[in-house]
């Protein structure tokens, strides 16, 4: 059995040898055309054959560049650089004449979603067609594949391309993830062999902690699409917006022992706002896919694993805005080859598949021009006639920043949104001027916007390829009426800014920070780090008909190392900068706990770490890091688990330990985290690492089990059944106890928090020791298993702790979801400056 096994790895090696040595373009190019010589070949201008090597971003983009530059049927922009600073090109590909009136042609296009859209002649309207590659930069071929596709387009010579390029404009963008196309590029070149090695246990086939599949922060960028919290993402969106393309197809990979899959995906998981013509477009599409594939001997499958439920992703998000998004999975070879379930599985033969993959998709267009026109058309035309009348509205007067940012993302997906002409209240709410909008239903963009606002609780199926609920308002924490008259609007916005409160006027005794505003941990920051003094409100106090809660901020203008003059000018500055209201206070004689009471409590600067490395979650890690860094303009150092033991900790007042995958960190750096605890430190637990630290001793709890038993599950079934009983993700009602340092800031004492564990503490005892805990019905969108439901109930989502002379906290919930859940940043950093006064 041996010799047999070496004699079929000795094979794959000579096989895998001459592949990647003698692999040629005629390898991926139609043969039955010719191509134009004086366009350059991919191998003339970054050294290689694609499949060769793994191509870097650098490279792709040198190429490209220089195919603009030959070839009259493409033009190149940037649309904004990535975190590491590198360029989100686009190629638009058509034919000369296209080119020449682009903008034009464009204009037209877009009346196709506008009113009076019936008048226009589809049969004479080209198509468009948004092509991206590899959004996961560790799922090249996509990328790799686009070198072969632009020089196709550009190169290929007779009637049918030059028909198609006449009735198409293309818009390819070569890569969705250039900072992770290279960090994973950099990792398969680096261990490639020159006798390439299949086995998959080689290193070249398993990248090092965090993989190149995430951005710079470690974002999952295919989630971001409804978001657009990612400068990547935002590039994209502008894109999409600004041509509403007819087909948007996404590139990606799937695990080594897989084949090829296109959509559509499992039916009964289809979000319900999706028309049906949608997926039988995306069906009928398939099969051009279905027929390139066989040609070349490919093997796939469709309508299995994937769905078409969350928006925020590249396939989805088209889906409700008039498009058809089409995702390609490929089998991945993690480098350059690797043995498999299905054989020897080559980069240049996942490569091949991506571009036929594409190649059909423009095939598909042609012959469904017109049916795919006339079907956007109609699509905003039906959303028009089925628009309710009326208007949402939300807002908050304690935090203008969030309603902004949220406003923010709607400008983002061309919803029309209005001031207010008047402040008025609805729903017990109440929406003023200057910090609450009004979004009309009756608009173009209604289905999205339903998407996006819709609280859902029923479902055909229970199982979910990624969340289930996103409900924009309660990711924001804010004020929301879902029935308002359009008389209270005002005027439409055309361009946002930025809430600016009124400068504080110059005291000589104090100033007041609000700690409701989502940026009022930046402007706190700022101040304790150029080593001012500052207090925190632990109770209510009133002056002058003026209500300051718990967690207000006091900065008192004596024994501080600026002089009275230079503070008032710096705290001008900083709520300049941050949008954070700062009142001037001119005596301490108050209603309620006077400024100089006990009950003020003096704040340190805060020095915080961050675990990372192997077997953390990199994208709960990565939230973070781009919570602190980006948003707040904090230092927070990212401690590598391999270094734990060299690491000097003393210097750290707060560590963060995210989610984790298996068992966590290793059990003999629980020793370490404890006496630094115990000497002080402040530790904050989340999700799957709450049981790490209860393992280990750090803290004690309770928690709910449910002990599932199926009864009438087949064999065939039971993969249904088990998963049903997670959380994918969906959104819960929690109560409040607005006195606790770790509710300061809320003005409400119930908000949303989002969810997707399974892991239910149950409450303290001692109920002030419960400042967060689940309503009775808590489940405000999204799904989740009765059983679990059930179990969730009057549960707590954070316990606190004190372990010598440090604390102790758990999160069994995300606070920082993919950087749009912003109505729950402000609980981590309550724990950070406040965890002292808990």
């Amino acid at each position: 059995m041996r010799n047999i096994l070496s004699f079929i790895l000795i094979i794959s090696f000579l096989f895998s040898n001459a592949q990647e040595k003698y692999v040629t373009l005629d390898y991926y190019l139609p043969s039955n055309i010719s191509y134009n010589s004086e366009i350059p070949t991919p191998q003339e201008v970054i050294g290689f054959v694609p499949g060769e090597w793994h191509v870097s971003h650098d490279r792709l983009l040198m190429y490209m560049h220089r195919l603009a530059d030959a070839s009259p049927r493409i033009q190149i922009e940037n649309r904004g650089t990535t975190y590491e600073g590198r360029p989100l090109v686009l190629l638009t590909i058509s034919s000369e004449e296209n080119l020449a009136k682009l903008e034009q042609i464009r204009k037209q296009h877009v009346s196709l979603v506008e009113k009076g859209s019936g008048s226009l002649n589809t049969e004479e309207m080209p198509i468009v067609i948004n092509q991206g590659f590899s959004i996961h930069g560790n799922e090249p071929s996509g990328s790799n594949a686009a070198l072969l596709y632009a020089y196709y387009l550009a190169a290929a010579e007779g009637e049918e391309i030059q028909n198609t390029l006449e009735n198409s404009i293309i818009l390819l963008d070569p890569s969705f993830n250039p900072d992770g196309l290279q960090r994973f590029a950099y990792w398969a070149n680096t261990n490639k062999s020159k006798n390439i090695n299949p086995d998959p246990q080689d290193r070249e086939y398993s990248e090092v902690w965090p993989g190149g599949r995430t951005n710079h922060y470690w974002f999952d960028m295919n989630r971001d699409w409804l978001p657009v919290q990612l400068p990547e993402s935002q590039a994209r969106i502008a894109t999409f917006h600004k041509w509403y393309p007819n087909i948007l197809t996404d590139h990606h990979e799937m695990g080594s022992n897989s084949t090829f899959f296109f959509q559509p995906g499992i039916p009964s998981r289809t979000h319900p706002l999706t028309p049906q013509m949608n997926q039988d477009l995306t069906k009928e599409i398939g099969t051009y896919h279905a027929e390139a594939l066989d040609k070349i001997g490919s093997l796939y499958y469709t309508e299995e694993n994937y769905d078409d439920f969350y928006y925020g992703k590249g396939s989805t998000f088209p889906d409700i805005n008039g498009s058809v998004g089409i995702l390609f999975e490929q089998g991945s070879s993690r480098g350059h080859a690797q043995e498999t379930e299905n054989g020897l599985l080559t980069f240049p033969f996942t490569i091949r598949n991506q571009f036929t993959a594409a190649l059909s998709t423009l095939e598909a267009s042609q012959e469904m021009r017109m049916e795919l026109l006339d079907y956007q058309r109609n699509f905003f035309e039906e959303a028009r006639q089925t628009a309710k009348s009326g208007a949402y509205a939300f807002g908050s007067s304690k935090d203008p920043v969030s309603a902004y940012k949220l406003a923010e993302i709607l400008k983002r997906h061309k919803i029309e949104i209005y001031d207010l002409n008047q402040d008025f209240n609805e729903d017990g709410k109440q929406f003023k001027r200057g910090t609450a909008y009004i979004v009309p239903k009756a608009q173009r963009q209604h289905k999205l916007l339903k998407a996006m606002f819709e609280r859902r609780t029923e479902f055909r199926d229970s199982l979910f390829y990624d969340i289930s609920a996103w409900t924009f308002p309660l990711a924001f924490n804010l004020d929301f009426a879902e029935e308002v008259s359009m008389k209270n609007a005002g005027q439409p916005i055309v361009e946002l800014s930025k809430p600016s409160p009124a400068l504080p006027a110059e005291s000589n005794y104090a100033y007041l920070l609000n700690w409701n505003n989502y940026m009022a941990p930046k402007a706190l920051n700022k101040i304790l780090e150029n080593d001012l003094r500052a207090k925190v409100a632990m109770e209510d106090f009133w002056l002058e008909g003026t209500n300051y809660g718990h967690g207000t901020i006091m900065v008192p203008v004596q024994n501080q190392k600026l002089d009275q003059q230079e503070l008032f000018e710096f705290l001008s500055e900083i709520s300049k900068e941050s949008g954070v209201e700062i009142t001037s206070i001119n005596t301490g004689m108050t209603r309620g706990i006077n400024l100089g009471s006990n009950q003020f409590r003096a704040l340190k600067p805060q020095k915080v770490a961050i675990i990372v490395g192997v077997s953390i979650t990199p994208y709960d890690a990565g939230e973070i890091w781009h919570l602190f860094d980006q948003r707040y303009d904090m230092k927070i150092t990212k401690l590598d688990v391999k270094d734990l033991d060299e690491t000097n900790l003393k210097e750290y007042t707060d560590i963060i330990l995210p989610s984790s995958w298996g068992e966590g960190i290793a059990k003999k750096h629980a020793s370490k985290l404890k006496d630094w605890t115990k000497a002080g430190g402040t530790i904050i637990a989340y999700r799957n690492a709450v049981k790490w630290m209860k393992s280990n001793n750090f803290i004690e709890y309770k928690s709910k089990e449910n002990e599932l038993i199926a009864n009438n599950i087949s064999f065939e079934d039971r993969g249904d059944f088990t998963g049903a009983q997670g959380i994918g993700g969906a959104i819960f009602e929690v109560k409040l106890d607005r006195s606790h340092p770790i509710a300061f800031g809320y003005k409400d004492d119930k908000i949303a928090m989002f969810r997707n564990t399974t892991i239910f503490m149950e409450a303290d005892e001692q109920s002030y020791k419960n400042p967060i805990r689940y309503t009775e019905k808590p489940l405000l969108s999204g799904y989740i298993s009765k059983p679990n439901l059930d179990s969730i109930a009057s549960t707590v989502p954070f316990k606190h702790k004190s372990l010598g002379s440090g604390e102790v906290m758990l999160f069994t919930d995300n606070t920082n979801f993919r950087a749009f859940w912003y109505g729950t940043n402000k609980l981590l950093m309550n724990a950070i400056f406040f965890g002292e006064e808990m």
